[in-house]
């Protein structure tokens, strides 16, 4: 018998496991958002070997709260603006906050320009954390504000991290607008710069999203492989060239492996 032909052991159930239906339905949460794509009933029944009518009650519970929503064929699951904005509440107020914010003011003091903690939500990048130069010239950009991932130095590594189909999904429906002259907005384009971001380990935001700003970030690593989180600094075009962006990457690397620390600390 060939090895071919030898039939593979079925991968054992994810348990969706509570004393109350309240604890199951978050639970069954859980699994939901390690997802990184749509999923369909059937999908979720193969997962957790959960009988389809339950699995059908559930999830119109998790719908009708807002934390599920269907695809307009209503065929797939994803997870809903609730949830993901529950996501986005968590990682801006946690209890590493404090933590992660000394590290970005000692990273500001190293490299004398702004920097920021963000986070992919969809098709943007939101700014979790920030802490401002002190010098005159900067762009001032809050805690909560929201870029484009596609022309966006954070956004293009995390879109780097995906399979090219998963970032077709995300980015076929997107609003690739041209902010500047130098935004990439064909498809074709994205995708051999994203494959560029990741052979390389980091992504630049060249004047893609504003006119005389320049970006470069790195990913935080995660012991779970893929990660949610960038470390950024941002500068005028008259401060930071692509030339120094090289020149600082050890820094941000050294600010992201600390932030992967604290994160590791901070798991159950």
């Amino acid at each position: 018998m060939s090895l071919a032909s030898v039939p593979l052991p079925a991968s054992a159930p994810t348990e969706i496991n509570g004393d109350t239906p309240t604890l199951r339905l978050f639970a069954l949460l859980e699994v939901i958002a390690s997802k990184s794509s749509y999923f369909s009933l059937q999908n979720l029944a193969d997962e957790t070997g959960l009988p389809k009518a339950t699995l059908h009650r559930m999830l119109q519970q998790l719908e009708s709260a807002h934390l599920l929503e269907r695809t307009a064929d209503a065929r797939l699951y994803g997870t809903g603006n609730r949830l993901r904005k529950l996501a986005e509440n968590l990682l801006i107020n946690d209890t590493a906050h404090g933590a992660r914010h000394a590290v970005l003011r000692q990273l500001v003091n190293e490299v004398g320009e702004s920097c920021n903690l963000t986070a992919l939500s969809g098709s943007e990048v939101i700014y979790l954390d920030r802490v401002e130069t002190s010098a005159p010239l900067r762009f001032y950009l809050h805690p909560g504000s929201r870029v484009p991932a596609h022309c966006s130095a954070s956004g293009k590594v995390f879109l780097s991290q995906m399979s090219p189909a998963q970032r077709q999904r995300l980015l076929a429906h997107a609003p690739l607008d041209a902010y500047t002259p130098k935004t990439l907005t064909d498809l074709q384009a994205l995708e051999q710069e994203f494959k560029q971001v990741k052979r390389q380990g980091f992504a630049l935001d060249n004047e893609e999203f504003l006119p005389g700003l320049m970006c470069v970030a790195v990913l935080v690593p995660s012991a779970q492989g893929s990660s949610n989180l960038c470390v950024a600094v941002q500068a005028p075009v008259l401060r930071l060239t692509p030339e120094r962006c090289l020149q600082l990457l050890p820094a941000l690397q050294r600010a992201a492996q600390a932030i992967s620390a604290i994160e590791t600390e901070a798991m159950p």
